[in-house]
């Protein structure tokens, strides 16, 4: 018999643990995990508000916060690089900011969960304080922020745990499929905004009341035949739009009501309907914004339908002492304006309805909103509005005076060239613009070309001292390169400041300045 090895029979092996389920070291997976769970996140916390309340949504909620605590000098600067752009520029900029946020929520989930899904809840409940502190806002309104959180928290977890236990074609799949819903159910909420449809469907059924006196036509002579200058009206579509209000206010006008208070004799409120019953007239004013940059475009003229301020005030009859009517709308903002313009007779301040013929439109502040001539807006152009306080200058605040700027916001004189604002053929050239001085009028307006003599401009007639006014001048231009100033003089005498400052604290002042190629 053949000798066999001697084998010794090793001792089994324990069993040995199955091995943990472990995040993935794939940080990339994880980041797209994050934004995908984040898109539909958002996209689930915006068609829950768009259903129950739109002021609601955890986005726009954000964002106003984000306004409310950035320094004035950013947001003059943002509003002069993107204009009435600013709040489109900030949505996609939260957009772009969440997203990342969860790119980073998802490595953290991957590395040490459940840290991702920490982060997602603290971002819900920053949306949840910002939701139910806007003005008017309740509890209730943290719904749409809760479930963001909810469904971001969950998804966050179930994809990062995918990206291990499936294929990556099937993890990318399911990525997508998250990122792609979310996005359809923020496309759906924009549809589907109850209070926004409401508002406009509101809007489309108001009979605007006879006005007892109608703004008088511009005659021929108030318009200077310029292709490319500003027109004396501005059309509404085309009309400026800055205020706090990533989406404006959804006011229904049948539960509206005006609050006239403070220090009055008779207090007392005001619905709709009875407001539309009072004596309405039209007027022709130009708006302007305090950030409004040199030469800028945040300004516009409408035809303005509504009821007198004065009117109102006198019937609730401040008290000896007040010098400050404290304006506030449905969107948080305020505004402090001297009560003494409010009570000047020859002056048109209006509780505005209606805006170039038509209901006043939601952007511009439906359903009632202040315009009032001679001050910037920041001072006296409260839109949504809800309430008046009669009040005095050292006893409130408004929203822009706690950040910075003067609590008193008269216009300054101020001009702008139109055209040309292109390259032109030597020859005779029409240089021509706006000026503005509104309630006090515009008397003269002077070109200088190339630091040479000022020159008188040709004005068209003026169809209000609260309208901006046109000029022109005839230039006969030789080729080459030039530069075109421009400035204005009131009918008071007061010639257009050429010290630079900028949009803070009471608007910008400075000469419109353009370069001119002649070929």
């Amino acid at each position: 018999m053949a000798d066999r090895p001697f084998v010794v029979d090793a001792p089994a092996e324990p069993d040995a643990p199955e091995p943990r389920l472990r995040a993935p070291r794939d940080d990339r997976s994880a980041a797209i995990a994050g934004i995908a769970a984040g898109a539909a996140a958002i996209g689930a916390g915006e068609l829950t508000a768009s259903v129950f309340n739109a002021a609601a949504s955890p986005l726009l909620s954000v964002g106003s916060l984000v306004i409310d605590l950035t320094p004035p000098f950013l947001k003059s600067a943002v509003i002069a690089a993107f204009g009435t752009g600013d709040k489109p520029f900030l949505v996609v900029v939260l957009l772009v900011v969440v997203l990342a946020i969860g790119a980073l929520a998802g490595v953290l989930q991957a590395r040490r969960p459940p840290l991702g899904v920490v982060v997602v809840a603290v971002l819900g409940l920053v949306a949840a304080v910002a939701a139910i502190t806007r003005s008017g806002a309740g509890v209730p309104d943290a719904a749409p922020s809760v479930i963001t959180a909810v469904v971001g928290g969950a998804l966050l977890a179930r994809l990062v745990t995918r990206s291990v236990t499936t294929g990556r074609r099937a993890f990318l799949m399911s990525a997508a499929v998250s990122a792609a819903a979310g996005v359809a159910a923020g496309v759906l909420a924009r549809s589907l905004s109850a209070g926004q449809r409401g508002v406009q469907a509101a809007i489309d059924t108001v009979v605007l009341p006879k006005p007892t006196a109608t703004a008088t036509a511009p005659a021929a002579a108030d318009s200077l035949k310029v292709a490319g200058l500003t027109p004396l009206v501005t059309d509404t579509a085309d009309f400026y739009r800055i205020d706090i209000a990533l989406s404006p206010p959804a006011v229904d006008p049948a539960s509206w009501r005006l609050e006239v208070t403070g220090e009055v004799e008779h207090p007392f409120s005001i619905g709709y309907d009875e407001l539309l019953k009072l004596p309405m007239h039209e007027s022709a004013t130009t708006l302007m914004c305090v950030s409004n940059p040199v030469g800028g475009t945040l300004n516009g003229t409408a035809v303005w339908l509504g009821t007198s301020i004065r009117d109102l005030l006198v019937r609730a009859a401040p008290k000896a002492g007040a010098d400050m009517v404290l304006s506030s709308g449905a969107d948080g903002f305020s505004a402090s304006t001297p009560l003494s313009v409010l009570q000047d007779a020859g002056r048109d301040s209006l509780l505005a309805v209606g805006m170039n013929g038509e209901a006043l439109p939601q952007l511009h502040g439906f359903p009632v909103r202040m315009v009032v001539p001679g001050l910037y807006g920041y001072v006296s152009a409260t839109k949504w509005l809800t309430r008046l306080e009669v009040t005095r200058f050292d006893r409130a605040t408004a929203y822009w005076t706690t950040r910075g700027y003067s609590a008193r916001g008269p216009v300054k004189v101020s001009s702008r060239i139109d055209v040309p604002n292109r390259p032109s053929a030597a020859g005779v050239v029409d240089v021509a613009g706006v000026a503005w001085a509104q309630h006090t009028g515009i008397a003269r307006v002077q070109l200088q070309i190339d630091d040479g003599p000022w020159r008188d401009c040709e004005l068209a007639d003026a169809w209000s001292a609260d309208v901006w006014r046109q000029w022109r001048y005839r230039w006969t231009a030789p080729k080459g390169e030039h530069t075109l100033r421009v400035r204005a003089t009131d009918a008071k005498g007061l010639v257009q400041t050429a010290k630079l400052a900028g949009e803070a604290p009471d608007g910008a002042t400075g000469l419109h300045t353009v370069q001119v190629s002649i070929t």
